[in-house]
This record gives structure tokens, C-alpha cells and sequence, in this order.
């Protein structure tokens, strides 16, 4: 052991605070139709979540992902966005499945659904499919956590955002 020499590193705050928000993700569970059972299952213990250190919340004063998981109708949309303005910063927002992307197969003729959440929050990742399985649930989170490691997340506001704020 060499006397006098010393590890020392060096790194800005906001790469450390960076990295200690997507080793630590906090989604709020709650679940709008049948993409809530497969955002369930990845949660179970056969994909095992925790040991990427995504734990889910019941609160959203506690989260910072939140995960759209089902068809959005417009009753639901003013209910989503209030819980979206109660997480605190920096908030994350993941869209799952079809009908939280793009309106899904009632898009066309669904006077009540709103034609992808991204209307109404910023989303940050799309994860595809009708359901999504949990594997591709576990791959946007992964993909998320790139994100929040090369600073691309969404943080511009939404037109309905604009509107609400005046």
C-alpha cells in the first residue's frame, strides 16, 4: 500500500443527483384498464422489479413515474392530470399500451377516449403493444432510465398545460 496517494473522485451534483434517481424509481400504482394486470405482473416476483430499484407508490406526493396504463376517457383525463401535479420534481411519465398511446382500437369511433395521454401530460416513453407484456414494460423503464441519464426527458408543457396556466 502506497503511503500518501488517495482516490479522489470528482463529478458534478447534478450527475450524482441523476444517478440516484433512476437507481431509486417511485411509480405510482394505479392502473386504468387491462394493461394494469401486465404492469401488475412485472411488479410480482417473477420479474422482480426491486432489484432495479423501481418500487411502487400509493401516493403521488411519494412518486416520480407515473404510468399510464389503459384507455384514457376524457372523465379520467382531469383526474390525471390533478395527480400529475401533485408529484413532485422531477416527474416521469411512462405510457403503456395502445390505448394510452394513441386512443387503440377505439380511436376511430370512441367519442370518450382521448387520442394518446400525451395530450393532456408530457410522456417521456411510449411502450408498445395491446397489452404490453412485462418485458416491455421493464425495457421502457430501463429505457427511461437512459433518458434520465443523457437529460432527455420531457419538461415542456402540454397544450392543455398552456390552456390551464393561461
Amino acid at each position: 500500500m502506497k503511503t500518501g496517494a488517495s482516490s479522489i473522485i470528482i463529478s458534478n451534483l447534478d450527475d450524482l443527483l441523476d444517478w440516484a434517481r433512476l437507481a431509486s424509481m417511485w411509480p405510482m400504482g394505479f392502473g386504468l384498464a387491462c394493461c394494469a394486470i401486465e404492469m401488475m405482473s412485472t411488479y410480482a416476483s417473477h420479474y422482480d422489479l426491486d432489484r432495479l430499484g423501481i418500487f411502487p407508490r400509493n401516493s403521488p406526493r411519494q412518486s416520480d413515474v407515473m404510468i399510464i396504463s389503459g384507455t384514457v376517457t376524457f372523465k379520467m383525463a382531469d383526474r390525471i392530470y390533478r395527480l400529475y401535479e401533485q408529484m413532485p420534481e422531477p416527474r416521469y411519465v411512462i405510457s403503456m399500451g395502445s390505448c394510452a398511446n394513441c386512443g387503440g382500437p377505439y380511436w376511430e369511433h370512441g367519442y370518450h377516449v382521448v387520442k394518446g395521454v400525451d395530450t393532456i401530460i408530457p410522456v417521456d416513453v411510449y411502450v408498445q403493444g395491446c397489452p404490453p407484456r412485462p418485458e416491455a414494460l421493464i425495457a421502457g423503464f430501463l429505457k427511461l432510465q437512459q433518458k434520465i441519464m443523457d437529460k432527455q426527458t420531457q419538461s415542456t408543457p402540454t397544450l392543455l398545460q398552456k390552456v390551464l396556466r393561461g
